[in-house]
């Protein structure tokens, strides 16, 4: 599976082992999330390297199946997802991702499609970065004040640039 495999949780916690070691004085991570591989495998590396760090995931509002199953305490399945952020339309979070997500991450917070196409538009122009969707949600929490405010040094995980170029044009 793409995402609930513990050698596939493991592979993607190593996003955050390489940003800590680059930047080891963090106070938060960013990152997208599906099914949850990435969140799951980011967490667990993160959490054992700083205790103290905060995390958050980010998805799609039209997409939120993580969000609600957090809220509810159990994996919620939702409809198939009609998102921009493809990468990101799995219907429920992963049984072993899940559990993970549930004891680290603070908390799950959603992004508008709008959202996510002025953080695409914003890497581009800005960072000159070309992000998919999915990729751009982390960076879509940070500047729409999605997460927490006061912290100081936020690591925002950017994953993905398969993006097609007519898309591209509509930002």
């Amino acid at each position: 599976p793409p995402y609930d495999h513990p050698m596939i949780i493991a592979g993607q916690g190593t996003v955050a082992l390489e940003l800590m070691e680059d930047v080891p004085e963090l106070d938060a991570l960013v990152i997208c999330a599906s099914g949850g591989g990435l969140l799951s495998g980011c967490a667990t590396i993160a959490k054992a390297i700083n205790p103290g760090i905060r995390l958050f995931g980010v998805e799609p509002e039209l997409a939120d199946d993580l969000r609600q199953s957090v809220a509810k305490g159990e994996r919620v399945t939702i409809s198939p997802p009609d998102t921009i952020a493809d990468g990101l339309r799995t219907p429920s979070p992963g049984k072993l991702t899940f559990p993970i997500i549930q004891r680290l991450v603070e908390s799950i917070v959603v992004v508008s499609e709008d959202e996510i196409r002025a953080a695409m538009r914003f890497l581009i122009e800005q960072v000159k970065i070309v992000a998919e969707p999915s990729g751009a949600v982390a960076v879509a929490a940070v500047l729409f004040n999605k997460i927490p405010p006061g912290m100081g040094r936020v690591g925002v995980v950017i994953s993905g640039g398969n993006v097609d170029f007519d898309f591209l044009k509509t930002l």
